[in-house]
């Protein structure tokens, strides 16, 4: 057991809720950490260091809706370039987002031009409301480079959209070009 606080679980964590952001995060949807619950770390001889982890999940746009989620990390042993395996179970029922996400993707299939925007969220912390679908699909993005490039000794976190720009395509899909900072904790 490890106490919930301890930084190891935290960077488990942060692994876990950016694993999750990629498969189940959109435009309407941005999934945060809330509290890490549980924490163990089991040592797997010649395989690696497994975390075994008790999450709850917070809603970015509804603060007031949480789910229960059990994560497994296993960092492989001596790999710098394998990504942690990650397996996340979430209790209970993550909020619809069919309507919101039909509305961003009619919303900027009408703009007479391609989106472009900058510093998201600004030198204050502010995203501005129409910008928040944008964001938020930044986190899918990041989520999977932060799953991908995870070790046991880092802790990613999405730190500003840089720039986002939208890529005009031919067919009905919406594509979007993105440059994104990210903070790494550990070493600050």
């Amino acid at each position: 057991e490890l106490p919930p606080s301890h930084f190891p679980a935290a960077r488990a964590a942060a692994v876990a809720v950016g694993y999750l952001r990629y498969l189940r995060g959109g435009p309407g949807r941005g999934l945060q950490l809330r509290e890490v619950r549980r924490a163990r770390r089991q040592d797997i001889e010649d395989v690696g260091h497994k975390y075994y982890l008790e999450l709850e999940l917070e809603d970015v746009l509804d603060k007031d809706r949480t789910v229960n989620c059990t994560a497994e990390v296993l960092y492989p042993l001596g790999s710098k370039t394998s990504a942690p395996d990650v397996q996340v179970t979430v209790q209970g029922e993550l909020r619809d987002t069919e309507e919101a996400d039909k509305e961003f993707y009619n919303r900027i299939r009408s703009l007479e031009k391609e989106l472009v925007a900058e510093n998201i969220p600004d030198s204050h912390g502010n995203v501005p409301p129409e910008l928040e679908p944008i964001h938020l699909l930044a986190g899918v993005a990041s989520g999977y480079v932060i799953w991908q490039n995870s070790t046991e000794n880092t802790k990613l976190h999405l730190a500003q959209v840089k720039h986002v720009k939208q890529v005009k395509r031919s067919d009905e899909d919406l594509q979007f070009d993105y440059v994104l900072l990210l903070h790494e904790m550990v070493s600050q």
